[in-house]
């Protein structure tokens, strides 16, 4: 066994579109995680993290940045696809600070952010999505060129053939998710510095194309998957985003059949993930690192899957903005469940203090050590939501407002009871004794987008978006 360091090693692990809901340690019944849920049971589970939504279709690329960076959306210094070099990085802090940093899987960020927060890598994917079976990849490259292509591969978002693709190899027929459990592994079997160490995965699942080993799909039957409460044929108006790639992975309307059997896909590259977690705890156990080891497990969003009628995440109900966020560790109360409002970037700063490394100048993210000290805490009193320049939201107490302004689609308003009515089917904005309420949530959401600097569109002090029916 590896001698622990004083310091503690550090395991960052962001899935790709996990729901914060879809754990069994959030009362799941029918998904199977048995791993997040021993993490959960260990450390601290933060049960209302969400993420702010995004300024690009690709929210991922945004939430992302928002996360290595520490900032909120508007000071991130565009969509994310590339980060400015004077704002300090997460894994750059830890490696400034002596820590051994090594990254894998999807980095859907510029090259120059990955090689100035990691001295190491492998299997790394510069993108969004692609072909689970055929992960084009690169070898770490320490001059941050990345330049090799491999010739003649098809886009998965357009199923068009391309000339090249980012990458300098593939491993045909090998998932995504187990090329990067095994890069990990690798690392932890490799590493024999005495240099404390950070571990960055970032599994590509359960983002589609929904495909997984096929004893991963065994274990859900389709004709046994529960509906959501809040499944839809279709969106009850038009949201202005209707048409994106997201929503064009069912035909609308939606049917249950064929929503039950996105969501048992969904389920199983959940289950694969969270089995490949479980071999990447046991190297570290095998390392005798595992009780100095601080673990974060969280997703850069979630999505819809059949929900309110929509299959993606370009939306502002919680099942595509909140997300799972569990921190375990040293200096980490074991079984803490907190009700707090968070948000996902929270963690960089988290994780700087509990391992005694000096927070970049530049973070505008809050510690959740404070939540993790007191149950009573309340965390953030207003979560302020937007996505592209089409959707707002306000989340205050139990309540949350949404105002849509579509230029292709008549303005709407929705307001939610989101404590009474968690699926957020009950919309009130139409209700007359609510309308005080709403153009309270009104005004603070104009308040809150000029102290957070929303500059994606001028959004007016004058209420004028049409209540629903």
């Amino acid at each position: 066994m590896k001698k622990q360091t004083a310091r503690p090693n550090v395991l960052f692990i962001i899935a790709d579109d996990h729901r914060f809901d879809a754990l069994g340690a959030m009362g799941h019944t029918q998904i199977k995680t048995p791993h997040l849920d021993r993490l959960a049971a260990e450390g601290a589970h933060f049960r209302r993290a969400h993420m702010p939504s995004g300024n690009s279709g690709a929210i991922c690329m945004p939430s992302r940045a928002m996360l290595h960076t520490g900032r909120t959306l508007f000071h991130i210094g565009g969509d994310g696809a590339k980060l400015m070099p004077d704002h300090a990085l997460m894994g750059e802090t830890f490696r400034q600070s002596g820590y051994h940093t090594f990254g894998t899987g999807k980095w859907h960020n510029c090259h120059a952010s990955f090689n100035r927060s990691f001295a190491d890598g492998n299997e790394i994917f510069f993108g969004g999505m692609c072909d689970h079976w055929n992960m084009p990849a690169y070898r770490y490259d320490s001059s941050g060129q990345y330049a090799a292509r491999i010739p003649r591969c098809v886009d998965a978002w357009t199923s068009k053939e391309l000339q090249y693709t980012p990458g300098d190899h593939i491993h045909g027929g090998r998932h995504s998710t187990d090329v990067i459990a095994d890069a990990a592994l690798q690392f932890l079997h490799h590493y024999k510095d005495d240099k404390p160490w950070l571990l960055y995965a970032a599994f590509l699942a359960p983002h589609d194309p929904r495909t997984m080993p096929e004893q991963y799909r065994a274990l859900y039957k389709t004709e046994d998957i529960e509906l959501p409460a809040n499944f839809m044929p279709e969106h009850p108006f038009d949201n202005g985003v209707l048409d994106i790639r997201d929503e064009q992975l069912a035909p609308r309307p939606r049917t249950p059949d064929l929503v039950k059997e996105h969501i048992a896909d969904y389920y199983a590259m959940l289950t694969h993930m969270d089995d490949r977690i479980g071999d990447i705890r046991r190297a570290i156990e095998a390392r005798g690192e595992w009780e100095n080891t601080i673990v974060v497990y969280t997703a850069d969003h979630g999505l819809a899957v059949g929900r309110h009628g929509l299959m993606g995440k370009q939306n502002l109900y919680d099942h595509s903005i909140r997300v799972p966020m569990i921190i375990k560790g040293p200096g980490v109360p074991q079984g803490l469940r907190h009700d707090a409002f968070c948000f996902m970037m929270d963690a960089h700063p988290t994780i700087c203090e509990l391992a005694g490394v000096p927070v970049g100048d530049t973070v505008e993210a809050q510690s959740l050590i404070p939540l993790m000290n007191d149950l009573s805490a309340s965390g953030r009193d207003i979560m302020y939501f937007a996505y592209t320049d089409k959707h707002r939201g306000v989340r205050q107490g139990d309540w949350k407002y949404i105002e849509y302004r579509p230029p292709e689609a008549a303005p709407r308003a929705q307001l939610f009871n989101v404590e009474q009515d968690p699926d957020e089917l009950h919309d009130y904005s139409n209700d007359p004794d609510q309308q005080m309420r709403l153009q309270e949530l009104r005004a603070l959401l104009v308040s809150e987008s000029q102290k957070l600097e929303d500059t994606l569109t001028p959004w007016g002090q004058q209420f004028w978006a049409r209540p629903g029916p």
